[in-house]
Formats: structure tokens, C-alpha cells, sequence
């Protein structure tokens, strides 16, 4: 049967290559995968540190399950330019950053030891998407996913292809292209056995076929009682597979869901039911390590944007991540936008051949996922390319003719080869646009844009971002015009039809090359910060979700009646879901605010604000007078859910220490989040406490990145990472204020 193990530990890193290095294992550090071959400061940097060689080995031994079996490494992605060798023989080459690749071993395995050593050139390669002009992100060097040691009989199961084509019917179907690795052309008949499982346990079908060459196709017929995947009940199923021929067995296991996506002219449909796409657009980017991130930090991205920001979809700007992201798309139900890697330049000819070869793999590696609703084939913000985008089209629509292609840009009257016009929309803060400033042009009239009358599906896939950067700690004013912006095209977008939907740019701040940016190498875009921890933006995303999932409610204020330019907190938004808000300042007796639907006719949950129409000037206490303690409840159904107090003094209470987990797994790269936030007497967040906390980790693991903070606007973030070997981890947090504390972590 088929062995799939990882292969990430123990692997020898070193700086630089040369090619006697293929020969003999060299001296360094010992690292385990996924690994960034640096690992930069949280600003200020020189990116081209890592744009150079590195060279990555390890030593293994063979075994006797090796025998007349085929064996390989599957790279789930290196950065970028990578060359494979076994025991001085170069054995595959592979230029893409994104996407999976196989080193097979099998013709130059000897008994004894072997040495794997892979060269990866960081460096910004004109002839490899996305390289060759300017970038607005940074493609970090390394082998920065996991890599996985595959042995499987010498004919076995190299993907499968799994289609639902009537998911809706009461009697439905599942087709499945299977395709078979045959790397020595040997004579491969035999029988091909599958099972569909459900969730939990159960066979829903089973089925065989005679096997006859390098593929075949199954086919399920009348299944009844199966439950479509969506977004409130992601259903999974399993397709299992035995291949047997007289080389062996072998086995794969795919997970799929029954579900339609469609894009419309009248919106987007899921199962035959209209959805609003509501989402953000997402790097794969963490502070100092890059790209090298395991399975729970990916799969935590992807639990954040769901269940903290409430979004229905994420775009995976600009290129394919991690498929534990993906696959955790699938699970909790959070639609994916996925697309080829590129950022506005389109390259010769060599560049546009493995553009090329990008959509093909993108697709085969994800063409099962539920989540995955929409291919993107066009270099996001790129001029037009008629030949170029025709082949990427061509080619997603013969690889997968069951979700639509859209092609990302940001100039108009673009000529649309994709099914989707899906489009960058900055117009909000042109400023050349009468009235722009005052928020009323927020989005281009589609017909206008696209320059096509004939009725089209549409979809906007940036707005925001760099048109109004924002830090965490920035002045309140500049937050909350930040949260009107955001809200303004959610309820645009919201009240428009003809428009499946929007991503906004972006989820979180991200590091970027020295053309782009606050100047310090990030990139302030997002609605959370690099740890993801949240900007009042986050809330208007967060307050969109249904109150039974989670009561939000965030005035967006620091409360304090001298922070903006004319004083006072008038206007003020209260971000909420609740259906209306009572308002106390200091002895004046509550008011009831409603949402305002007059500015926000669309949105799901209208917020709540405070200005001239509801309350005067004297209420909520003009200059010069006593600044009193703001109190908020919301309510939902007639019933308090929750009240947030806000004191007209604040003094820094508490220091709260907060991790996602306290479990780790051994010898996995796994890491944890940690928070650290200094909280008021009613645990409010201090946002210009800016001291500094000092971190110590005692135990098998480590602190990734330095081991000083200064926090930034009240808070800061960092990640734990698990060693090898299992015990605890006991991190401490010291203050110059506050007393010392002390979270103990659990290592397995």
C-alpha cells in the first residue's frame, strides 16, 4: 500500500551554492520544514537579503519498503527557482513558488545513505511569474511548505478529477477522472475499486472498473439522500480508491462536495440560491518568517476571516497558498476566489509559457475543493493580452469545465475572454471625482467600466487599500473615516444587483518592497494588523454576521473628548449587529440610537451613529466641560446582549496575555498566536500605550522573532513555536507596570 510521510526534519541549511555541494553533505544549520531561509525584522529591511541562493540537504538512509516500489518527494512549494539532486544527479527542476512538485528517487536510489540536496534562487528571476517588474509583496526564499515522502507501487493513482454534475437533482451523480503515474511504462491492467463515504462514517456507494491504460473513468449514479455543501453546513464527503494491478496495490483518498456555483448577471448563486459574496483578499504572509507557516497558522487565517470577520469568501491575492488553507476553506464553509501568480507585469515568451503551465497547476492540485468557486487566469492588474488570456482561458475551461474563469483588473473597457468580469475598483478617495471625499462616488457604474451594455456577471475584487492606508494606532478620526469607507462599499455593493460581490483589499498588513508602502516595508492596507489583531475596520466586516453567531459591538472611538481635530467624539459609529443601541453619558439619561439606514439603506446590519440627528453637543460634553463615562448596550430582540463601558478616565489595569492555543504538536513547525494587550479598568484596549514587554520561553520550542516588544497602540502580537521533542513551554511576559505573567503550554 501507499506510504505518504513527511519528510521535514532534519534537514541541513546553508547560505549560498555551489555545484560540488550536490556531492557531499555540507555544514550548518540544522532546521526542520517549512523553513524561510531568512527570517527579516517586522520593518526596515533589506528584502534583498534572501534574493540570492540557498542550499537545503538532508541524509537518508533505504529501506527495505523501498524495493521494487517507486518512490518520491512531493515539495508542496519552494520559493522560487528550485533544483532538485539525489546523490550528485539532478533529478527535476521547478520554477513556480506556488504550486506542488514531485522529485522522483526511484533510478538513483542506492542502499545505504542518500543525499537530497535542493537549490533554491530567491532571486527575483525576470523569466518566472511574478517577477520581472514591480511587486507590491514580498516572495520570501525557501522551502517554505511541507515536503512529503510518497513510496506507491510502481503503477499507482496520480490524481483524480471528482464532478458532481447534477448536485441539485433529487438523484444525483459523481463522475471521477482518474489518471494513473506509470513512470516505467509497464503493462498496468487491473481493477479499479471506490467508495463514496460521508462524513463520520458510512458508505453512500461503491463501484469497480476493468483498468486498461494510464486512465479511467467512474461513474455513481442514482445517490439519493446526500447533503449539499454551503457555507452554513460545509457537508464533505470521501471518494476512496484501490487500484489493483499485478505491480501491487495502491490507494488515494479525495475529500469533495455536491455543490453549484454560478456567477449571473443578476449575482452570484450558490446551489441555485442567491449569496452576496462578501470577503477580503488575503496574502500568505506572516511577520519574520515570510511564507513559512504551518498547518494551524494557515488554518487559523482561514477560521479568522469566517468566524471573526464574518466574510462568506477570501482571494487569494495574488497566487495559489497553502493547502491547509484551502482545506480548511472546505471544512468551515468559506468560499475561495483563487488565482495565478502575478502582480500587473506580463513577461516574453518564456514568462508566458509558465504562466501557462501555473493555470494547469493550479487547477489540477484544487479542482476538487468545494470552497474553490472561481479560477482567476489573468496577472491581477495587468493591460491586456489578447493571444496570452485566450490560452489561459482555453485551458482552465478544458481542465475544468465546471467553475467559471475571471481575470482581476483595474483599467476599463478591458476585453473580457473570462466568464467573469471581476474587477480592482479604487474610485472611493479619487479625489478628482466631484463629491468623492465625502464618500457618495464609491463604484464605477458597471456598463461604464467595462464598456459592455449586454448584461454580464460582475464582481469587485479590491476596493480601499492603498487609496486610504491606516495603521492600528493611527489618530481616531482617520479610523473611523477608515470604517466609513469599508462600510460605504459593502453597502453599495450590497444594494446593486448586478453585482455578485466584493473582496476587499485587504485582511491584514503585509510586508512589501521598498517601492510600495508606509516606507518601512509594510504595506498598512488591512483591516487587521501583520498579528491580526483588529482595526476598527475589522468590526464593519465583523458586524455584518449574524448575532446569534456573535453580538458585536464597537463604538469606534478611543474616547476621549481631545483626540479629534475640533474635539469631542461627534460623529460617532458604534459597529454592531444589535437592533438598536442605548447610549449613556454620565448622569444624562440613556438614548435609544437606531441603525442608520438612511446612510446604509443596504448593509445586513446598519451601524448605529451618534451625531447632530440624535444627540446635541451638550449631551456628550463640549470643551471645557467634565468628560464623563460612556456606556453602550445593545440589544437584540428586546433582550440586553451586551454593553461596553467606556471611562471617561482610563488608567492601564491590566496586562492580558492572550494565545489562540495552549496546545502544540512535537515536531511539526507548529505555532501558536500569542496577544499581548494592555486593557483599561473595563477592558478596553489602551491605544497609545506604547511601553515595552519583555518575553522569555523556557522549554522545546522558541519565540519567533525578537524577544523585546514595544507595543504598538496598546498591543502586541507574536507566534510560539513546538521543538521537536514533547514537554511544555513555559513563556513569560514582563512589564515594567504591570505583574509578571506566565502561560504554560502543553507540547505533545
Amino acid at each position: 500500500m501507499r506510504i505518504t510521510e513527511t519528510f521535514n526534519g532534519n534537514w541541513t541549511f546553508r547560505y549560498g551554492f555551489e555545484p560540488a555541494y550536490v556531492h557531499v553533505l555540507q555544514t550548518g544549520e540544522t532546521v526542520r520544514l517549512p523553513h524561510s531561509a531568512v527570517e527579516l525584522p517586522y520593518n526596515y529591511f533589506d528584502e534583498t537579503d534572501y534574493q540570492k541562493p540557498f542550499t537545503y540537504q538532508k541524509v537518508f538512509d533505504w529501506r527495505p519498503d523501498f524495493e521494487g516500489r517507486e518512490v518520491s518527494l512531493i515539495f508542496d512549494a519552494a520559493m522560487a527557482d528550485s533544483v532538485v539532486y539525489l546523490n550528485g544527479e539532478e533529478i527535476v527542476a521547478h520554477k513556480d513558488g506556488y504550486t506542488p512538485f514531485e522529485a522522483r528517487l526511484t533510478p538513483h536510489l542506492k542502499r545505504g545513505q542518500n543525499l537530497i540536496t535542493v537549490k533554491i534562487d530567491g532571486s527575483e528571476n525576470p523569466e518566472i511569474p511574478p517577477f520581472g517588474g514591480q511587486i507590491d509583496y514580498l516572495c520570501y526564499a525557501g522551502i517554505y511548505r511541507d515536503v512529503w515522502l510518497k513510496v506507491t507501487s510502481p503503477v499507482s493513482i496520480a490524481n483524480v478529477k471528482i464532478e458532481t454534475p447534477d448536485a441539485l437533482a433529487e438523484q444525483k451523480t459523481v463522475t471521477a477522472r482518474v489518471f494513473f503515474a506509470n513512470p516505467r511504462a509497464l503493462a498496468n491492467s487491473g481493477t479499479l475499486d471506490a467508495k463514496i463515504r460521508r462524513r463520520g462514517g458510512g458508505d453512500v456507494a461503491a463501484t469497480s472498473v476493468e483498468v486498461d491504460g494510464n486512465e479511467a473513468t467512474l461513474t455513481f449514479t442514482d445517490l439519493t439522500g446526500i447533503d449539499l455543501w454551503n457555507i452554513d453546513d460545509p457537508v464533505l464527503y470521501a471518494l476512496s480508491l484501490k487500484l489493483s494491478t499485478e505491480h501491487g496495490d495502491d490507494v488515494l483518498t479525495q475529500r469533495f462536495g455536491f455543490r453549484t456555483a454560478l456567477f449571473t448577471p443578476d449575482g452570484f448563486l450558490l446551489n441555485g440560491k442567491p449569496l452576496k459574496l462578501r470577503g477580503l483578499n488575503r496574502h500568505q504572509a506572516w511577520p519574520h518568517t515570510g511564507y513559512a507557516m504551518g498547518r494551524r497558522a494557515q488554518e487559523k487565517d482561514a477560521d479568522i476571516l469566517k468566524y471573526e470577520l464574518a466574510c462568506n469568501i477570501v482571494r487569494t491575492s495574488h497566487y495559489p497558498q497553502s493547502n491547509w488553507f484551502i482545506e480548511r476553506c472546505d471544512e468551515i464553509g468559506l468560499l475561495c476566489f483563487e488565482e495565478i501568480p502575478g502582480w500587473q507585469h506580463i513577461g516574453g515568451e518564456a514568462w508566458q509559457k509558465e504562466s501557462i503551465e501555473n493555470v494547469r497547476r493550479m487547477i489540477e492540485r484544487d479542482w476538487n475543493h468545494p470552497s474553490i468557486v472561481i479560477w482567476g487566469v489573468r496577472i491581477n492588474e495587468s493591460q491586456d493580452s489578447h493571444a496570452f488570456y485566450a490560452e489561459t482561458n482555453r485551458l482552465a475551461r478544458a481542465l475544468d469545465a465546471t467553475r467559471q474563469t475571471g481575470g482581476v483588473r483595474f483599467i476599463t473597457n478591458s476585453e473580457l475572454l473570462e466568464d467573469v468580469y471581476t474587477m480592482n475598483d479604487f474610485i472611493l478617495g479619487n479625489e478628482e471625482l466631484p463629491g468623492n471625499n465625502r464618500g457618495r462616488v464609491v463604484l464605477r457604474d458597471r456598463v461604464e467600466t467595462t464598456g459592455i451594455t449586454r448584461p454580464i456577471p460582475y464582481m469587485i475584487t479590491e476596493y480601499n487599500g492603498h487609496m486610504y492606508p491606516t495603521k492600528r494606532f493611527d489618530q481616531e478620526q482617520r479610523q473611523a473615516e477608515h470604517v466609513t469607507r469599508h462600510l460605504l462599499i459593502l453597502d453599495a455593493v450590497a444594494g446593486d444587483g448586478n453585482i455578485s460581490g466584493s473582496t476587499g483589499w485587504c485582511m491584514f498588513d503585509y510586508n512589501t518592497h521598498k517601492d510600495f508602502g508606509a516606507g518601512d516595508r509594510i504595506c498598512y492596507h488591512g483591516v487587521l494588523d501583520m498579528y491580526r489583531i483588529p482595526k476598527f475596520a475589522a468590526y464593519a466586516y465583523a458586524s455584518q454576521g449574524d448575532p446569534k453567531d456573535g453580538v458585536v459591538l464597537q463604538p469606534v472611538t478611543f474616547w476621549a473628548r481631545g483626540e479629534r481635530n475640533m474635539g469631542g467624539v461627534l460623529p460617532l459609529i458604534v459597529l454592531t449587529n444589535c437592533d438598536y443601541v442605548d447610549v449613556t453619558f454620565g448622569e444624562w439619561p440613556a438614548k435609544r440610537i437606531y441603525p442608520d439606514r438612511e446612510t446604509y439603506p443596504h448593509l445586513p446590519h446598519a451601524p448605529v451613529v451618534l451625531d447632530l440627528r440624535n444627540v446635541t453637543p451638550e449631551e456628550f460634553g463640549t470643551w471645557g466641560r467634565v468628560w464623563r463615562e460612556g456606556t453602550f448596550t445593545g440589544y437584540v430582540d428586546g433582550k440586553a446582549v451586551k454593553t461596553v463601558t467606556l471611562p471617561a478616565d482610563p488608567v492601564p489595569a491590566r496586562l492580558e496575555v492572550a494565545p489562540d492555543d495552549t496546545k502544540l504538536r512535537a515536531a511539526e513547525k507548529d505555532a501558536v498566536r500569542v496577544v499581548v494587550r494592555v486593557l483599561d479598568q473595563c477592558g478596553n484596549l489602551l491605544p497609545y500605550f506604547e511601553e515595552p514587554v519583555t518575553l522569555s520561553l523556557v522549554g522545546p520550542g522558541r519565540i519567533i522573532g525578537p524577544a523585546d516588544h514595544t507595543l504598538k497602540g496598546g498591543a502586541t502580537g507574536f507566534w510560539i513555536e513546538a521543538g521537536d521533542e514533547a514537554g511544555t513551554l513555559d513563556l513569560t511576559v514582563t512589564s515594567r507596570r504591570f505583574e509578571t505573567q506566565t502561560v504554560t503550554f502543553i507540547i505533545n
